[in-house]
């Protein structure tokens, strides 16, 4: 496949909540085009929506757009808000369709218990790391836990890199 340097790539922020040393994980739908049946975490793509109807925070710009986008994706994803989000990692994907998708990874703690599932996924489990390892995640979710896992342990927060 040939690529253009100009590209367009999506933008889209994932969450890992973490409740009490256990992460959100998400089974997708047998529909779905991309990933069906695998497990993940709450996500979605940004839309010129989520920032044109709100008022600009400068004479310019907005601020705090991956943030809100990360808020509105977990609250229609699984129902919940959350608090103190923070940045993971960062990954690049190209979709079945050949556009790029800058995906920025998060994590925040959840509020609220109440778990509702939208149409696009069909089960979730609470899980620590040792436990994720029982479920068939999108690859790189696990590395992504890990990351969070030694962050929320130590304090310190690593590259991504692949499990073996």
């Amino acid at each position: 496949m040939k690529y253009d340097k100009n590209q367009v790539h999506y933008v889209t922020a994932t969450v890992i909540l973490v409740r009490e040393g256990k992460f959100l994980i998400a089974k997708r739908s047998e529909k779905e085009k991309a990933f069906p049946g695998q497990w993940t975490v709450p996500g979605g793509k940004l839309e010129v929506l989520d920032y044109v109807l709100r008022e600009k925070d400068t004479s310019v710009q907005w601020y705090n757009v991956l943030e809100d986008l990360a808020k509105r994706e977990v609250l229609e994803e699984v129902g919940l808000d959350m608090k103190n989000i923070e940045y993971v990692t960062s990954l690049v994907y190209i979709r079945p369709d050949n556009i790029p998708s800058l995906i920025i990874s998060f994590w925040a703690e959840p509020v609220g218990d109440e778990i509702r599932l939208c149409s696009a996924l069909t089960d979730y489990k609470w899980v620590t790391l040792e436990e994720a390892k029982n479920y068939n995640l999108i690859d790189g979710i696990y590395e992504e836990l890990e990351i969070l896992d030694k962050k929320l342990r130590t304090g310190k927060m690593d590259e991504w890199r692949k499990s073996f």
